[in-house]
């Protein structure tokens, strides 16, 4: 599909070539692209998704699109709520949560790219800490360290056998204090904050997020058990099934709520994190909030979607 002359002169395409070990490449997404009137630019040593996207607008664009993983597109999205540019997401990274939950084609990258011809507008949430953006999630614990380990982009089951034995048995933990519904919970095994919340009733969408738009973080946090659980994921999953049945905000290890805001007090300086799957050291308090309604989305019309709440409760 051929784009005009409008839509080449509007459109910047940010890709990163190394997001889910070569995406952009093996679904030939710079010609695609380029044979729809984009242009296409590749992060590199010299210029970052972030940098690429402010020359972009100091260029003239109009749209800009991002190419990569939850990380490269939390950079792009970030520069095009502040300059109110539109974004176009193309699923090119390994998890791809964000472009998942906007409804897009995780099998055919590509069709993201639909929507610098027919796009339908929407205006979804972006949360933030500090100055900066995320569109999926800041994770504290297990996976955060398993980030920092070496080698994790090339081998990531090893990294989290690495980390995973002192959490799995209580020796390790999050040392921070987090105010909850529930009361202060210190020291947590993990603690998970979300651009909305995500879906954890039905195993089949769990960790889905049906909506963009709620205004809303969603945390979950696991406490440091008494007595160490041989399994912190079995764990983790009994809790959320008692919440599920009915225990209230808090079962017996876990605590699930959404908030506008969400803070991390402690007496160390600096937590290690993963923001959209990229490690951080970030100084306490670590202040997370949402911005509602901050970052205009392209769609393509046709795209797989999200199953409705109705169909989930079946």
């Amino acid at each position: 599909m051929m784009a005009d002359a409008r839509t080449r002169a509007r459109a910047v395409i940010v890709t990163n070539p190394r997001s889910g070990g070569g995406k952009t490449a093996r679904y030939g997404l710079v010609q695609r692209a380029e044979d729809m009137g984009a242009q296409v630019w590749t992060t590199s040593a010299e210029g970052d998704a972030t940098s690429l996207a402010q020359k972009a607008v100091e260029a003239g664009a109009q749209v800009l699109g991002v190419a990569g993983g939850d990380g490269t597109v939390s950079a792009v999205a970030a520069v095009a709520a502040d300059t109110g540019r539109s974004l176009v997401v193309v699923p090119a990274g390994t998890r791809n949560h964000f472009a998942r939950d906007l409804g897009l084609d995780l099998r055919d990258p590509g069709r993201g790219l639909d929507a610098l011809v027919d796009g339908e507008p929407a205006q979804v949430d972006l949360g933030v800490l500090g100055s900066r953006v995320f569109v999926n999630n800041v994770s504290f614990g297990m996976y955060a360290d398993a980030l920092l380990e070496p080698g994790y982009r090339e081998d990531k089951p090893r990294a989290f056998t690495a980390v995973a034995p002192d959490y799995v048995t209580g020796k390790q933990w999050v040392e921070a204090r987090v105010d909850t519904p529930s009361g202060t919970v210190e020291f947590p095994q993990v603690v998970l904050i979300s651009n909305n919340p995500y879906h954890l009733a039905t195993p089949r969408w769990l960790g889905r997020r049906f909506s963009l738009a709620t205004g809303q973080l969603g945390a979950i946090v696991l406490k440091r058990p008494t007595q160490a659980p041989p399994d912190l994921l079995r764990h983790l999953r009994g809790e959320l099934r008692q919440h599920k049945r009915g225990a209230g905000p808090a079962g017996e290890g876990v605590v699930v709520w959404s908030a506008p805001g969400i803070t991390l007090h402690g007496d160390v300086r600096h937590l290690d994190a993963g923001i959209d799957g990229e490690a951080v050291r970030l100084p306490l308090p670590v202040v997370c909030g949402i911005r509602p309604g901050a970052l205009r989305v392209l769609l393509p019309k046709n795209r797989p979607g999200i199953p409705p709440e109705r169909a989930v409760r079946h």
